[in-house]
């Protein structure tokens, strides 16, 4: 597993928050990517994945795939709408709870609050006995149970670490969940570690050290390894 970027939808960036959020998966022969925000325009050859899953349609999520893709691309029927007119040949329509398999990789997409113009998810994923959880922008996961259930790796939004940057818009919740929110779920549902990407102004900006501390520390509070991704970051699960 490579954090290919970990950067949110902000301007900041620095060496090791440079890329949009991006995750690939390897097992065996198999890879797929999640997430291709706009930094990977003009560089979607680089990409060697059998797959590209898309979480939803903001530009730091899928920008880079206006283009076209090398592989096929897989969207939810929302996502689609809003990339309708995008140079992507092979569109596949993910169902929702449902397992694709790319080779021995198992992907379930999972509904997540987040925004209302574009409707996003989280994906289950699934290889030999080991499955992680990646939602990298949400206010909740709609089914957190079976979506975490024998989850062995949370990875979630780092827009924030304790502050809440939730809001009502036309009476329906956006933004993001604090990390403190997410690693209660993550305790509640027993997953064991939890890895904080899609990181925004306060940890990109700040005294990463210090935050990776104080992360740290609301993990252990709740039984949870918690920590912070970096761009280029690889981690192998068994």
């Amino acid at each position: 597993m490579l954090f290919a970027g970990t950067r949110g939808y902000i301007e900041a960036g620095t060496r090791r928050h440079r890329m949009h959020a991006a995750l690939d998966i390897a097992y065996k022969k198999d890879r797929i990517r999640i997430d291709c925000g706009a930094d990977w325009r003009g560089r979607i050859d680089e990409i060697r994945a059998a797959a590209i899953f898309v979480t939803h349609a903001h530009p730091d999520h899928a920008d880079g795939l206006k283009d076209g893709a090398p592989c096929p691309v897989y969207a939810t029927d929302q996502s689609w709408k809003i990339m309708d007119r995008w140079r992507i040949e092979d569109r596949r329509t993910v169902p929702l709870r449902t397992p694709i398999r790319i080779g021995e990789i198992r992907v379930s997409a999972f509904p997540v609050i987040h925004s209302t113009r574009a409707p996003a998810v989280g994906y289950r994923v699934g290889a030999g006995r080991v499955a992680i959880f990646y939602g990298p922008d949400l206010v909740y996961i709609e089914d957190r149970a079976a979506a975490l259930k024998d989850v062995r790796l949370y990875i979630g939004d780092g827009a924030t670490v304790a502050e809440s940057f939730v809001r009502k818009i036309d009476g329906a919740l956006v933004g993001h969940a604090p990390v403190r929110t997410q690693l209660t779920w993550c305790a509640k549902e027993g997953v064991p570690e939890a890895i904080v990407s899609h990181c925004g102004s306060e940890i990109v900006e700040g005294d990463e050290r210090t935050l990776a501390a104080q992360i740290r520390k609301m993990g252990e509070e709740r039984g949870v390894a918690a920590s912070i991704a970096h761009d280029g970051m690889e981690r192998v699960l068994r």
